[in-house]
């Protein structure tokens, strides 16, 4: 995981991406117990293509491939044996997520992941079954900030479905 952590660094230095977060159950497991994973789910903010309104992965694919990082697994993209699932940031609170995703030390290794109050409102908006289910472990167990989750739900609209979930 370390290395894998210092080709995305680096991939941010190169402005492959303007900035990358670690998302899904990978970042739940920096507020929680471990979840059973088998990807590194990694939110980028990617250039917008000429007219502004594609998002491309195909530079960054590019990219890895230049680096010897060619090996598919599904949607995954073997990085150092980590498979690797990159996610544009598509809408306003993934944006959000990523813009204020913390900075973290990982083996000496500085990344980013998303804060626990975005992983459980982008689980209320994807709103999948093991979604439910990871909301449920973030509230017993992350330690959140109430204000934050609660401005976050009201800008995102999703407070009708909070209510929904946690009642």
């Amino acid at each position: 995981m370390r290395r894998t952590l210092e080709v995305l660094n680096e991939l941010e230095k190169e402005s492959v991406f303007s900035r990358y977060a670690i998302g899904g159950a990978m970042a739940a497991t920096f507020y929680t117990e471990p979840f059973l994973t088998f990807d590194l789910d990694v939110f980028v903010a990617l250039p917008q293509t000429p007219g502004g309104l594609l998002l491309r992965l195909a530079p960054l694919y590019d990219a890895l491939r230049a680096r010897g990082y060619s090996e598919q697994e599904n949607e995954c993209i073997m990085i150092e044996g980590v498979p690797v699932q990159f996610l544009p940031a598509y809408n306003a609170l993934l944006e959000e997520a990523l813009r204020e995703a913390q900075e973290i030390m990982y083996e000496d290794v500085p990344a980013r992941v998303l804060r626990s109050e975005h992983l459980l409102a982008i689980c209320l908006q994807t709103g999948r079954g093991k979604d439910r289910e990871r909301v449920r472990i973030l509230r017993e167990q992350a330690k959140l900030d109430t204000n934050l989750l609660a401005a976050i739900l009201k800008r995102h609209q999703l407070e009708e479905k909070w209510k929904l979930w946690t009642e």
